[in-house]
This record gives C-alpha cells, structure tokens and sequence, in this order.
C-alpha cells in the first residue's frame, strides 16, 4: 500500500563507489530515501529534514518507507508535509524497493528491530529485518545504481568492554542475538562495498534517548512509570555502564556521513556521557520526583554486557561532528515530554 504526499521529481540516478555531494548552495535538491523512519531514531531524523533544521537541506524530499510494526507511529511524522511521501511497506520486499528506489540520490536505512529484551525471547524477527532487510535493501541499490546507502548500527555489536575505548577497527564480538543480527547487517555492508562497490558507510552509536522513544526502552520506560507512580525495574546491580547521546545529536551525525562520509567507511558515533544504570535511576527519578524505593532491583538479563565505550575521534576529526545538546539538559526536557504526553506508554 502506498500513502504520497508528495512525488520525487526526475530520477538522478545515483552511482556506485564514493559519491561526494555538491555543497550546499552549488546543488539541486536531493530526494532521500529512508527505512523505518516511522521509528524513534528514524523519525527524529526525518522531522529534523522537514523542519529545516539540516542547514542548506531545507529543499530535500524524504521518502519513508515503513511496515509500523509495534515501534513504528505514523503521528512521528508530519501528516502533510509537502517534502514527504510515506510508504507502509516491508524493506525484505524485493519487488517493493525495486520499484521505489528509482529517483533516489541516496538511502538511511534505519529499519531494524533493536530491542535487546525482545531478540532474547525470539530472535527470529531480529534475523528477518536486521539480516535479511539490509541484504535485501542493499540488493535493490545495487540493482538501480542508487547510492550512498548509510547503515545505521550501534556500538552493541562489539560486545562489553572492561577497560578502554573501541575504535572502528576493534574486532566484532556481538553476545545478544540482536547484537548479531546488527554485526551481521554490518558485514553484508562491508561485502556490497568490497565485492560489488556500492557506497555504503556505516555508522556504530552509543545508546539514544530523546522523546517519542518505545517504552520498552529504559529512559522511556523509567520516566513515564515513575511519573505515574509505578515500580521500575532495574536489572542486577545496575553498574551496567552507557553512554548516552541525544537523538538529534545522534542525527546530525548520521547527516555528516550522508554528505561527508567515504565509501567503505565505519564512523563510531559517541556522547562522551557515561554512566551507570543506577546513577541514570537516580536522576530520572529526582526528575520525576518520584519515590525512589519505586526502583525495584531484578534478576539481571541474561548477557548482560557490562559497559560500552566508544572512541569518536574519526567522526570529529574528518567530518567535524561534535554533539550539541548536554546530557543533564536533554534528559530534563525529555521527561518534561513524557510528562506532558502520560500516553505514550
């Protein structure tokens, strides 16, 4: 089923190997296609396209292509926005991204089911989207000659870390099924890249919050039940170490690998913010002013990595990226949404 609101004007097709886009003032409007983007992450990134907030990208149209499965919301999207068209469809149909992809300049793929929860009941879905979607996807690029693809992964796949930082080049070693099917979604990318040349960049971030994030994750999760006075959970001792970045900030990244990025290339996406899941309880729950005995210490999940870290460096370095929004700061306005918004939940 397709739902336009607006139509990509001419293709212009896009090319294999490394595609560096005019500057700003110099180039035509691009038409860019984005997967689930019906979702948290996705959503934030194409609202801040529509919404003029990508300096030089305000003439952009943005295609989402979404299946709304549990984590995906139309109303995360702007209804009408005459620079989007919506496409409720499946990125593991061949015959669907075929049809759609040609007039594209460039691919986000931000379609994945990514709760770690979630892959530990039945990884079967997270096989389906994460493995099979991205070699689907990536299949139909290479077939239409649309390029770059970016594939939007997260620092999970290279397991837990007891000391130091890791770099692009630290080996993968994923211990959640999602976290596999996210390293395997990696490594076809590597593959279309080194055996076909298609341009494909990939990018690894640190954990997101921000509003209109699923309640099945913690930020989410924490602030709008302590809001209404229930009980949290928190998994074992809660000295699990995060690192937290700020959707927005998590989306200007992604846009500097769009536009600035090399063919072939990781780019590790971090906040500089880390710290223990039961420091992170005690600030939502002095946010929410809520009683802290509602936090309620469980048995932990099964894999549970201890801590992530990331080095950044080659982000900030070769594409100038540098997060914007304070911790402290974000995750005050973020409970203030969930706050103002007690259903979503």
């Amino acid at each position: 089923m397709l739902e336009r609101h607006s139509r990509p004007s001419a293709p212009r097709p896009g090319t294999l190997g490394r595609c560096t886009f005019p500057a700003a003032e110099s180039r035509t409007a691009m038409n860019i296609l984005l997967t689930g983007a019906a979702g948290f992450i996705g959503s934030a990134y194409a609202r801040m396209l529509l919404e003029g907030r990508m300096p030089g990208r305000e003439q952009d149209r943005v295609t989402v292509l979404d299946l709304l499965t549990y984590a995906g919301r139309r109303e995360n999207l702007p209804a009408d926005h005459p620079r989007l068209t919506f496409v409720h469809g499946d990125v593991c149909d061949a015959s669907l991204l075929l049809d759609l992809l040609p007039g594209h300049d460039a691919v986000v793929h931000f379609a994945a089911e990514s709760h770690v929860d979630r892959s530990i009941d039945s990884a079967t879905a997270f096989v389906r989207t994460n493995v099979l979607g991205t070699q689907t996807l990536l299949d139909a690029c290479l077939r239409t000659g649309v390029g770059p693809v970016v594939v939007v992964s997260t620092d999970e796949v290279y397991g837990s870390i007891e000391e130091g930082v890791w770099t692009e080049a630290s080996p993968l070693a994923p211990n959640s099924p999602y976290a596999a099917s996210k390293a395997s979604s990696d490594l076809l990318a590597r593959a279309y890249w080194r055996t076909h040349g298609l341009d494909v960049r990939v990018t690894r971030c640190c954990n997101n919050y921000g509003p209109r994030q699923h309640p099945e994750k913690l930020i989410p999760r924490f602030a709008s039940r302590l809001l209404a006075g229930e009980t949290v959970p928190l998994y074992g001792t809660g000295e699990n170490v995060r690192e937290w970045l700020h959707v927005d900030d998590h989306s200007r990244a992604v846009d500097l690998v769009l536009m600035k990025g090399s063919a072939g290339r990781v780019y590790n996406v971090g906040g500089g913010d880390a710290l223990t899941n039961v420091r992170l309880a005690g600030m939502l729950v002095e946010l929410t002013g809520a009683d802290p005995g509602l936090v309620r210490h469980v048995e932990d999940r099964k894999g549970h990595d201890l801590r992530y870290a990331l080095d950044d460096s080659r982000i900030r370095e070769e594409l100038g990226y540098a997060p914007e929004v304070p911790f402290g700061e974000g995750l005050a306005a973020t409970v203030e949404w969930y706050r103002a918004h007690p259903g979503w939940r």
